[in-house]
C-alpha cells in the first residue's frame, strides 16, 4: 500500500464575519488559499487569525455561543452546506495546534491510527502498518521511532511530539493541513524540522500556518495575509499576496510597519 493523499484543494473564505455571543471578532474575511501551497497568516495577537482558521474546518462551531457568517469553499464546495458532514469536512481539512496533544498514554502507532476512527476513515486491517510507516515518513519522524512504535507517544520530545499529531493529521489523508503556531512552544532545532516539513509535504498538501515569527512566515509560506484588529475594531484582513511582495512592497504601510517590527 501506498499513502496517497487527495488531490490538493484551493480554499476559499468568502465574507466570513464571526462573533462571540455578541462580540465580533471578525469582519468579512476573504482569503483565496491556492493549492499546494503554503499561505501564513500573521499579525498582532487577538486579531482573529486563529479564530479564522478554526473557522476552515468548523472548529469554531464547538465554541459555546459562537457563530459565523460566510463560506468555506473546498475545491468549489461550501463545507458549510448541509451536504456535508462535519467529520467529512475534519477529514478533507485536517488541524495541527500550537500545543503538541498527542494522546500520552498511547502508543507512537496508535497515535498516528487515532484519527482514522474519529473521522470514520476506514482502512484493512493488512494496510495500517504501511499507513503508519508512510505517515510517519511524511511528517519526518519515521527514522526516530521505527524501533518503539509500541512506546507511548508522550515520551517523545516536545519537537517529536508535534511531529507526530502532523502524522496523525496526514493518515486520514486530508487534502488541507491547518496549523495554528505549530512551532510556538519548540526548540530551534525543533522548529526547523517542522518548518522542513512543512516544505516537503506542500506539494501533496495544502497548508495554512498561524505565525507570529515574520522569519518563519516568510521561510516556509508562499501566500500571506495580515490581519488587524484596530482600537476595538473586529479582526481583518488588510492585505494578502505573494510573501515576497507583502514583506518587500506592501501596499498598505501598516503592513510593512508589523513586518518590520514596528508594532505588535
Amino acid at each position: 500500500m501506498t499513502l496517497t493523499l487527495e488531490a490538493v484543494a484551493e480554499l476559499e473564505a468568502r465574507e466570513i464575519s464571526a462573533w462571540f455571543g455578541e462580540r465580533k471578532v471578525l469582519d468579512r474575511v476573504s482569503l483565496n488559499v491556492p493549492a499546494g501551497t503554503v499561505t501564513a497568516l500573521i499579525g498582532p495577537s487577538g486579531c482573529g487569525k486563529s479564530t479564522f482558521l478554526r473557522i476552515l474546518n468548523r472548529m469554531h462551531e464547538l465554541v459555546p455561543g459562537a457563530t459565523l457568517a460566510g463560506e468555506v469553499l473546498l475545491a468549489g464546495s461550501d463545507i458549510y452546506h448541509s451536504s456535508w458532514k462535519l467529520t467529512e469536512a475534519r477529514r478533507a481539512i485536517g488541524m495541527v495546534f500550537q500545543k503538541p496533544n498527542p494522546f500520552p498514554a498511547m502508543s507512537i502507532y496508535d497515535n498516528v491510527t487515532a484519527g482514522l476512527k474519529l473521522t470514520g476513515t476506514k482502512v484493512r486491517r493488512a494496510d495500517r502498518d504501511d499507513l503508519v510507516e508512510h505517515s510517519l515518513i511524511k511528517a519526518g519522524l519515521w527514522k526516530e521511532v521505527r524501533d518503539r512504535l509500541r512506546q507511548p507517544g508522550g515520551a517523545l520530545s516536545g519537537g517529536q511530539q508535534q511531529r507526530l499529531c502532523i502524522a496523525r493529521a496526514l493518515a486520514v489523508r486530508p487534502r488541507v493541513l491547518l496549523m495554528d503556531e505549530p512551532c510556538s512552544a519548540l526548540d530551534p532545532t525543533s522548529t526547523r524540522r517542522i518548518e522542513q516539513t512543512i516544505a516537503e509535504l506542500v506539494d501533496e498538501v495544502t497548508i495554512v500556518i498561524v505565525t507570529h515569527n515574520m522569519q518563519q512566515a516568510a521561510r516556509v509560506s508562499q501566500q500571506c495575509a495580515f490581519f488587524l484588529a484596530e482600537e476595538g475594531a473586529p479582526g481583518a484582513i488588510v492585505e494578502s499576496g505573494p510573501t515576497d511582495r507583502i514583506f518587500s512592497t506592501p501596499e498598505d504601510p501598516r503592513t510593512l510597519d508589523y513586518v518590520n517590527g514596528r508594532f505588535g
